[in-house]
């Protein structure tokens, strides 16, 4: 079909998530057609280099064959198996022993949905249900980080903390809250190990001010993505974590992004010895070539929900396509090329991309730059020595993704002008070098726009 037919299709019918509707109709929509490796050929002709993976999702490329041998020899045997009933399906279980064997040891049982959204949702069920089996049916708040990015389904885009996430939703609820996040570079201390202390105490305040009582869990993300790619000082998430167990409040590490590969080793909770009570997982467990999420619980978790007082009725919660068994061999096969040499790839590319990124600190924009693994961003200001950024009002970043797509690149251009990095874990030295000189021929063009040179050529 013609790109103008499938234009006005996709205007006319189509609803695209997270998006301006009337804007998207105005602009009309890119239409991709293939992909090999990290790279995407769109309906016009051109192939561009996908700098963001997707949605932080296609960490072993496009293109891997031996995936779609491995779903089409699943759907040959088995399309659909349910998990109710007592039913189940090879794939299914043997995925779940192996998440259990490759995530923290904390870790003992999954619950498998279809993608980040639903296992955040999946996690705060079982965690009402838990408390209530348990005779603690007062703990039902949720304290989680401003800038965090928990799904957007009804309850869980509550968690999130995002603006866009609440208005005319809504939300937050009453019982869903929100401490600052370990933002470093927009802070006010002159210290990691500062900032640190600083959001234990606000996390103990914030638990204080509810009741220890009414706390059910902390949520956050290891490295926090959709909010512009912050990452935490080391030593951060295990002190957060360190501090929910003191306090007796449950800790759930939303690995969504940084787990399989991205931050650099199998799941972030790693890089500190953290072991969470429960972790939701998706994204990178099929590489996006299939929708499949989890959540991971402990066995207090597990244990607390089957054997509490109501233990002889079922526990209400599931879906048609949980431990869908073509999305669970997809995954099984994603992780065997994580673990046969692709995490290891990225482990040795890290330094390079790590390398590149902080060397556009010298541009004229750039005043930040930041990354853990290959998940990274800068950060555009209007004057490095203020902090300064950019009014929201002139709306930037739309320009900034229009300038970066005539450079045949794609990243993820936030709203307060942070550039977002999650490349596939398969790219080479050459790929990061085309990447970054894609990069200067945009940041170059976005600097010499007159909207730039005139706000950074005002004072304060």
């Amino acid at each position: 079909m013609q790109t103008p037919a499938l234009t006005e299709m996709d205007s006319r019918y189509l609803v695209h998530p997270v998006s301006n509707f009337r804007q998207h109709q105005e602009k009309g929509v890119k239409v991709l057609q293939s992909g090999d490796g990290p790279w995407l050929t769109a309906a016009d002709g051109n192939t561009y280099l996908d700098a963001f993976a997707g949605l932080w999702c296609v960490n072993v490329g496009y293109g891997q064959q031996r995936i779609v041998d491995a779903a089409t020899a699943q759907m040959n045997q088995l399309p659909y198996a349910t998990g109710y009933f007592g039913f189940g399906s090879e794939p299914a279980i043997v995925l779940a022993e192996k998440l259990v064997s490759i995530t923290p040891s904390s870790l003992q049982h999954v619950y498998f949905s279809l993608g980040g959204s639903d296992a955040v949702d999946a996690a705060i069920r079982y965690i009402t249900h838990y408390y209530n089996a348990i005779g603690k049916p007062t703990k039902k708040h949720i304290i989680a980080l401003q800038r965090g990015y928990h799904g957007s389904s009804s309850t869980g885009a509550g968690i999130t903390g995002l603006p866009a996430f609440h208005a005319n939703f809504d939300l937050p609820l009453a019982h869903q809250h929100h401490i600052s996040c370990p933002y470093l570079y927009r802070s006010n201390y002159d210290s990691a190990q500062a900032l640190i202390d600083a959001s234990v105490a606000e996390l103990e305040a914030k638990v204080a001010e509810i009741g220890a009582d009414n706390v059910a869990a902390f949520f956050c993300e290891p490295v926090i993505g959709s909010g512009g790619v912050i990452v935490p000082p080391k030593g951060w998430l295990k002190a957060i974590a360190d501090t929910c167990k003191r306090l007796g409040i449950l800790f759930l590490a939303d690995e969504v992004i940084t787990g399989f590969g991205r931050t650099g080793t199998m799941f972030a909770c790693e890089h500190e010895g953290v072991e969470p009570d429960l972790m939701t997982i998706a994204k990178g467990l099929t590489s996006g070539y299939a929708p499949m999420g989890a959540v991971l619980m402990s066995d207090e978790i597990f244990n607390g929900i089957a054997d509490g007082p109501n233990k002889a009725a079922v526990v209400g919660h599931g879906q048609t396509y949980s431990a869908h068994p073509v999305s669970a061999a997809v995954a099984l096969e994603v992780i065997k090329i994580y673990e046969e040499g692709m995490l290891a790839h990225a482990q040795a590319v890290a330094p390079y991309f790590e390398a590149k990124l902080q060397a556009c600190l010298s541009h004229p924009l750039v005043g930040d730059a930041r990354s853990l693994g290959l998940l990274g961003a800068i950060e555009l200001v209007a004057d490095k020595a203020t902090k300064r950024p950019f009014p929201a009002a002139i709306k930037l970043h739309e320009t900034i993704a229009d300038i970066a797509w005539q450079h045949k690149l794609i990243f993820r251009a936030f709203g307060d002008n942070i550039l977002g990095f999650a490349p596939a874990l398969c790219f080479t030295e050459s790929d990061f070098d085309t990447l970054f000189e894609r990069l200067q021929l945009t940041l170059d063009d976005v600097l010499a726009l007159d909207v730039v040179q005139n706000e950074m050529q005002q004072e304060l």
